[in-house]
């Protein structure tokens, strides 16, 4: 594995590439997952993704495995607890955003039947398939994440913006930005053919 083309931006961090080869821009449609995801990258904004990826499974800890619809019952007693919970970035804005996106979340997935669903319009059910031959070359917001943000916003999101929602895009392989060289490009554009 060591030997393999990779996107750039994995390093050699044994943390990065195992995120790298098995889970960036893989097609995903489980919604307790998209929920982790979308508030890891809100809890990234202005840190690395290194950073987040390291305390992952304590975040995992915090938030009860992620399940929105315990996450939205929080109150002031687990916000304390958060705010004291050293393994996890403990950013009051943040984490008081997590509990109003989980609720936010359990109403998408009321409204649509799952969030997956909703989610994946944004891209017309299928993976966008880029390809990109540089790391330069991939943009931090396309059309799709602005649409995808306003929306958010306009459901009770907060730290969605376009460049964390197109964070998300590429990580749950809504779009898939591994580079043409990079192994996983056509590994990752194999698992888009199967569709939504």
């Amino acid at each position: 594995m060591m030997g393999k083309h990779r996107c750039g931006w994995s390093s050699t961090d044994p943390i990065y590439i195992e995120y790298h080869d098995t889970e960036w821009g893989v097609p995903l449609h489980d919604d307790r997952k998209i929920f982790e995801f979308l508030t890891l990258e809100s809890f990234q904004a202005g840190l690395s993704w290194l950073t987040i990826l390291r305390k992952r499974e304590e975040f995992r800890k915090a938030f009860e495995g992620f399940d929105p619809e315990v996450v939205s019952q929080y109150g002031k007693a687990e916000v304390s607890r958060l705010l004291r919970d050293k393994g996890i970035v403990r950013n009051r804005l943040k984490i008081e955003a997590a509990v109003r996106n989980a609720s936010a979340f359990v109403a998408v997935r009321d409204e649509f039947g799952s969030v997956d669903r909703y989610m994946w319009q944004f891209v017309g059910g299928r993976p966008k398939k880029n390809a990109w031959k540089s790391l330069n070359q991939i943009p931090a917001v396309t059309n799709e994440s602005v649409m995808l943000s306003s929306d958010l916003k306009k459901r009770g999101f907060s730290f969605v913006g376009p460049t964390v929602c197109y964070s998300h895009m590429q990580a749950t392989g809504m779009v898939n930005d591994h580079l043409v060289r990079c192994f996983r490009h056509d590994e990752c554009s194999e698992l888009s053919a199967v569709g939504y």
